[in-house]
């Protein structure tokens, strides 16, 4: 079980007062909206070389089914009532002057759900990059926008969707919500837009790769087996922040009681934000080394303890207290009163004592706003990175790409229903169980065995700790024989790696080099 709103935390964790505002009025309840583009070009300087590319702002339209699945209205009769439909924003990037078929096409998103894609846009991929503080809240306006050193054009072309109810998209027809707002109904909207976008841009023959982000991960699960049930085979998928089994969010489990395995999975991240704030009692110098001892800590010895409930001896119930101090810096005393249990926002409110920390990245740090509040109740880090984000890009798609005039971007859609249930390949129908993506993620890769699937997470993140996605990983459904089509990458940084440059770097590096790996013959 996890709190409700723990699905928007998993990208931004605010919603804005603006956020259940529809779209302006497009289209009336007889007819649907169409697609809409706006096509420019551009052209950046990275290292020394200018990249010129093609760019694309724009609506596209997709349908809870496919329209070629749809039968004909006969002649002479009434057309029925607009079905549901999404149109979903997007911006594409394509390098050179003219798109290439060959080249190698990404589709990335970031998660919520219910969040628009800015941040990967403007803070890691695209030609243009936000530039803002890392590890702290930098001064207002104004903001500085750059050409991206890191930007994955070189390797691939870009296409960065909005979910449906985000960015400048909006929902039309009967049962809207309903038909796009839940695991499933989102897998096959974006499933739907992938497969309408590569017959509009004729990419259907490209090498084809997935990049999500937090809930954006839970999505790539979801629709790299919708779209090998479609015969689309992907090259690869790229995790960022991954969480694929939700049993494993350490943001609520004390609602989930006699379920153990979150508190185990969060230490190594509580111990990570102990260390990088001093808060540990006789701190290592190194950080790898010492976080390589919790998870065997946490595996080993915590949770046995933690499984054991009241039959843990009262001997080792001590000595579990005393290393639990060591690891987090957090007092004995409020471990024993705790239960040895500690929840995501617990530990943000408890760690540094008279501030807090952030949920999303640690390294940030706020004043408390209720210094007896049982948990942290903000994360400093949304208060610092939000604003240049949501500024730089509401005047980047305006004035360079040329779209958006008279219309509010919504940067978190503010859903106002979601369907956490799922049906996993085989089920056959949803399952009255909290989320759980790895079937997904591993019938794809059994169906395509080369499928290959890089996984990147921070340290200092606790609303999705790189201790639960390596497990996830490492615990996934496959055989032995697919193992070595995983791959994983840790930095020194929190949920959005990116924030932090020489992270971000590397990302880029990895990610760009596993996209050539991954589409020559």
């Amino acid at each position: 079980m996890f709190r409700a709103s723990a699905w928007l935390i998993l990208s931004l964790g605010f919603t804005a007062p603006w956020a259940l505002a529809d779209a302006p009025p497009l289209a009336s309840a007889t007819t649907a909206p169409t697609d809409e583009v706006s096509k420019s070009s551009g052209q950046i300087t990275v290292a020394g070389k200018a990249l010129g590319y093609q760019a694309e702002a724009g609506l596209l339209m997709v349908h809870v089914k496919d329209p070629i699945e749809a039968d004909p209205v006969p002649a002479g009769e009434k057309a029925p009532p607009v079905p549901a439909s999404a149109s979903m924003s997007y911006v594409a990037y394509f390098l050179g002057k003219e798109p290439d078929a060959r080249r190698p096409i990404t589709f990335i998103y970031n998660g919520g759900p219910g969040s628009a894609t800015i941040w990967l846009h403007m803070g890691a991929f695209g030609p243009k990059r936000a530039v803002a503080a890392d590890g702290a809240h930098g001064p207002a306006a104004p903001y500085r926008l750059v050409d991206n050193a890191y930007t994955l054009l070189a390797d691939s072309d870009l296409v960065f969707i909005d979910a449906p109810y985000t960015g400048f998209g909006f929902l039309r027809g009967a049962d809207k919500e309903k038909a796009f707002l839940g695991i499933d109904e989102d897998g096959r909207a974006f499933t739907n837009f992938i497969m309408k976008f590569l017959s509009t841009h004729g990419r259907w023959n490209s090498p084809k790769f997935l990049f999500g982000e937090s809930y954006g991960t839970t999505r790539s699960a979801v629709l790299s087996n919708m779209l090998t049930q479609r015969a689309v085979e992907l090259n690869g998928v790229i995790l960022l922040s991954q969480i694929l089994s939700f049993d494993n969010s350490a943001d609520g489990p004390e609602m989930n009681p006699g379920v153990d395995q979150p508190y185990a999975l969060a230490l190594p991240s509580y111990a990570a934000t102990a260390w990088y704030h001093h808060k540990l009692p006789n701190r290592p110098d190194a950080l790898e080394p010492f976080l390589a001892e919790v998870e065997r800590f946490a595996l080993d010895e915590y949770l046995p303890a933690l499984q054991a409930g009241r039959s843990l001896s009262s001997e080792r119930r001590r000595a579990i207290v005393a290393k639990l101090h060591d690891y987090t810096g957090i007092a004995p005393a409020y471990l024993e009163k705790a239960n040895l249990r500690l929840n995501v926002g617990m530990f943000d409110q408890q760690v540094l004592g008279d501030t807090i920390t952030g949920r999303l990245d640690t390294r940030y740090t706020g004043p408390v706003m209720d210094p007896v509040g049982r948990e942290a109740t903000y994360d400093p880090m949304i208060a610092s990175i939000a604003a240049p984000y949501v500024a730089l890009f509401n005047d980047y798609v305006r004035r360079e790409l040329h779209f958006g005039e008279g219309r509010t971007y919504k940067y978190m859609g503010g859903l106002p229903s979601w369907d956490s249930q799922h049906s996993p390949p085989g089920a056959g129908e949803k399952l009255p169980q909290t989320a759980n993506v790895m079937p997904d993620l591993a019938a794809a890769m059994k169906q395509n065995p080369n499928l290959k699937v890089q996984m990147h997470g921070g340290y200092y993140d606790l609303a999705t700790p790189y201790f639960s996605a390596k497990y996830e990983l490492n615990h996934l459904p496959i055989p032995d024989a697919l193992a070595g089509n995983l791959s994983m990458h840790f930095y020194p940084t929190g949920h959005m790696v990116y924030l932090n440059e020489p992270s971000l770097a590397a990302l880029s590096q990895s990610t760009a080099a596993f996209i050539r790996a991954n589409s020559a013959r």
